[in-house]
């Protein structure tokens, strides 16, 4: 029996793997994940990361894609990877384990699910013959990683809007320097979640969603989701590989990274504990430490991947802890829209509390991100970009009898700056990225407002 997918709002009909897969959003406005999670890990082959990859998506695409020819995709996209291991282990400390998730093509965790993703995507379009108009926001990462994916194919046309002048110079010229004619950049004058939200209204906007058959490529998709539970199965199967738990520190600021360890959780995963870790921008760790999700400004900070008030995938978390009851997540959706704030009960933040905690870390001071970088690179001779500076000074404030893995984001040249300003090094960008400041970029600055950007996507889209 093919798995199907319900949206968190209730609402929605049931969908198969290949329509949630270019559907994204779901049209009640809610997040589509699968009816149930299948049991697998415990029996996932282990030491490849392909055949764990394999053994651990196969049940959420059965029955929409056929066995031999999801393999050969795994496999292929992989081989695109640094590494033959995908992701590397680095013990830094006893007990105390990075997770460098940065060897695909744009040196960030984005590439492990969205070179999958792009191929699924092909592969979907190819067997309906149709085409698809990809729309997504970034707040550094996913723009890059997405273009990368989708790039000069044939049936997907992609915009990725990111916020004007809030991306590093790195991040910036990963999206502006591809020369595809199917790739459009867009800086607009906001924040990330601005570019959000600009997103989110194109799919509320039925007439626009129908008219180029828009598509999402941002971890609201649950393909996404769906592949970076792998390497949180892969990390315990490499850290205890006893079957013991295992505690994650993960930088957060979409929730989607750290929601696939739910994930893995709920396939077999024995997880003691989840760190969520943000940056000035705290409104996961006020939420986690009182219960209450409030929108405040965001801050600039050395980590704009970060620079998040709106976190769209805990949405996902809180269906999964409040029963699954889609009316009940629906109600709180539209509270938060209209009044910014929510508060969960007593007794679901004390569920809540049983396995997440939220630790907020600064870029300067005791224990910050410039200080964390700075003793990393003293102790361990390494270099730690500002994200996972955050992940590693929050798991250092919270050790777990549990081996706790860190997971590292991004490679520490895409934050140059940063990265010097804490240590006196300048990352040099690796050979396969080294000519990137002599590439011609191209791009639009555009207002933050919707009927401008469906209208620049409308003009540009091939039909």
């Amino acid at each position: 029996m093919a798995m199907q997918y319900v949206s968190t709002r209730g609402a929605a009909p049931e969908l198969s793997f290949g329509d949630v897969l270019l559907t994204g959003l779901a049209p009640d406005g809610g997040l589509y994940l699968p009816e149930s999670w299948p049991q697998v890990v415990s029996s996932a082959r282990s030491g490849n990361y392909v055949e764990t990859a394999i053994d651990v998506m196969w049940p959420f695409v059965d029955g929409s894609i056929e066995r031999d020819t999801f393999e050969a995709m795994v496999a292929d996209t992989y081989a695109t990877f640094a590494t033959d291991n995908v992701v590397e282990l680095v013990e830094t400390a006893p007990n105390e384990w990075l997770m460098e998730l940065f060897h695909g093509p744009t040196l960030a965790f984005k590439d492990v699910a969205l070179q999958l993703v792009g191929r699924l995507f092909d592969h979907e379009l190819a067997k309906r013959g149709g085409r698809t108009t990809i729309v997504g926001a970034t707040s550094g990462d996913t723009g890059s990683a997405a273009i990368e994916a989708c790039r000069d194919r044939d049936a997907v046309d992609i915009f990725i809007l990111h916020p004007h002048g809030r991306v590093s110079d790195v991040q910036r010229r990963q999206m502006t320097t591809v020369d595809s004619t199917n790739v459009h950049n867009v800086a607009i004058e906001g924040t990330f979640d601005d570019c959000q939200d600009l997103v989110k209204a194109m799919f509320a906007d039925e007439s626009f969603r129908s008219e180029v058959s828009l598509g999402a490529v941002n971890s609201i998709n649950w393909a996404r989701v769906m592949a970076q539970i792998v390497y949180y199965v892969v990390a315990a199967q490499r850290v205890a590989p006893d079957g013991s738990p295992v505690s994650f520190t993960v930088p957060t600021g979409n929730f989607g990274n750290v929601f696939a360890g739910w994930g893995a959780r709920m396939m077999g995963v024995p997880v003691d504990r989840f760190i969520v870790a943000s940056n000035r921008n705290d409104i996961l760790t006020r939420l986690f430490t009182t219960g209450t999700m409030a929108i405040e400004g965001v801050v600039p900070t050395l980590s704009p991947s970060m620079d998040i008030q709106i976190s769209s995938n805990l949405e996902r978390l809180l269906f999964e802890t409040h029963g699954r009851d889609g009316q009940r997540i629906a109600d709180l959706m539209a509270e938060f829209r209209d009044t910014g704030s929510i508060t969960i009960d007593d007794a679901h933040q004390a569920l809540l509390g049983e396995l997440w905690h939220g630790e907020r870390v600064d870029d300067e001071g005791p224990g910050g991100v410039v200080e964390t970088i700075a003793a990393i690179h003293e102790q361990q001779q390494m270099l730690l970009d500002p994200h996972t500076a955050v992940g590693v000074a929050a798991a250092r404030r919270n050790p777990t009898a549990s081996p706790m893995v860190t997971l590292a984001t991004a490679h520490p040249a895409k934050f140059p700056d940063a990265v010097e300003h804490a240590t006196g090094v300048r990352p040099p960008l690796p050979a396969r990225v080294g000519d990137l400041f002599e590439r011609d970029e191209r791009f639009e600055v555009l207002p933050n407002d919707l009927a401008t950007v469906e209208a620049h996507v409308r003009s540009l889209r091939r039909s």
